[in-house]
């Protein structure tokens, strides 16, 4: 488990991460997400003891990072594919940091062959592509079989063989119990991936919910109702604070509702005796829920943002 109590990190007149609360639980993967200077790789980096706060503390499993007397047993952390001297082989490089860690060697070869580096273990890692030095990062977090995982961009430079594989790997360690962090730029990867999303923006917490939360809290998800009294169903669903929608291009019979879900739908129309054909759910993806957490935060944004998400709105009918 890891827990952020406050958390503050200034540099100078710039606050990076600003009075972070929070609770990364095991069991399930996390996704961490944020636009970029949002403050993710540094609460990352605070977290194992390379930055040190401002203010507030972070506790991984009840203890700060340099309180931990084999960190590699208790921590695993992926924040820098290149991290490893490049004249050294994979194999010795892992082996390094074993033997500085308390580690049996044999851990060495089974985490090579767990990432698929067993066939390169002795070429240098400064020969490595960014894919197998991604390889070799998520080896080196896994060679203490540690309880916390920690994973900055995982699927950079990886192949779509490679993105489904790490998507496995964080998704399997979850389900032993283990505590999994993971960021990432790419929102149809984290949607398949993460049970739970903690999103900043600007250093402060914009969402801490169960993904299917998030998903349902945006503005974008909506249910679309076919029923042959539209007018009647609509008042209904104002007066209980619903948003009803319909334009140009929708059917006479057909409403888009904002603000409830099937079954509050569903049980006002039967209480009405109004009829209904059909009522289908349509989630926002999680770009686009991202896209609408994220707009006022976005420190190197386009001006057209806005206007993306209206457009995609309208896109639903």
């Amino acid at each position: 488990m890891i827990t952020s109590d406050r958390l503050t990190k200034r540099y100078g007149d710039r606050t990076a991460v600003s009075d972070l609360s929070f609770t990364i639980n095991p069991g399930k993967v996390t996704g961490f997400l944020g636009p970029n200077g949002a403050g993710k790789s540094t609460t990352m980096r605070m977290i194992v003891g390379l930055d040190a706060p401002t203010s507030g503390q972070v506790r991984v499993g009840g203890r700060r990072y340099p309180q931990l007397r084999h960190p590699l047993r208790e921590v695993g952390a992926l924040l820098d594919s290149r991290a490893g001297h490049p004249g050294r082989s994979a194999h010795h490089h892992l082996l390094g940091l074993a033997r500085s860690n308390g580690i049996p060697s044999s851990r060495v070869g089974e985490v090579l062959e767990t990432v698929g580096l067993t066939e390169v273990a002795r070429k240098r890692v400064g020969s490595f592509s960014l894919g197998m030095g991604q390889r070799l990062g998520i080896a080196s977090a896994l060679l203490g079989d540690p309880k916390v995982l920690l994973f900055d961009e995982p699927v950079n430079g990886l192949d779509p063989d490679g993105v489904r594989w790490v998507r496995e790997l964080m998704r399997s360690l979850a389900a032993e119990g283990r505590t999994v962090l993971v960021s990432s730029h790419l929102m149809s990867e984290m949607q398949e991936t993460a049970d739970h999303l903690l999103v900043i923006g600007r250093g402060r917490i914009l969402a801490d919910a169960p993904i299917e939360e998030v998903l349902a809290g945006s503005s974008l998800t909506a249910v679309r109702v076919r029923t042959p009294e539209p007018d009647v169903l609509g008042r209904e669903l104002r007066g209980h604070g619903m948003k009803v929608e319909r334009d140009a291009e929708s059917e006479p019979d057909e409403l888009i509702v904002v603000g409830g879900t099937l079954r509050e739908i569903g049980d006002l129309a039967f209480t009405h005796g109004v009829p209904v054909h059909e009522l289908t759910l349509r989630k926002a993806s999680l770009e686009q829920a991202y896209m609408e957490l994220t707009a006022a935060s976005v420190e190197y944004g386009s001006p057209v943002l806005s206007q993306v998400i209206d457009a995609t709105r309208h896109e639903r009918a």
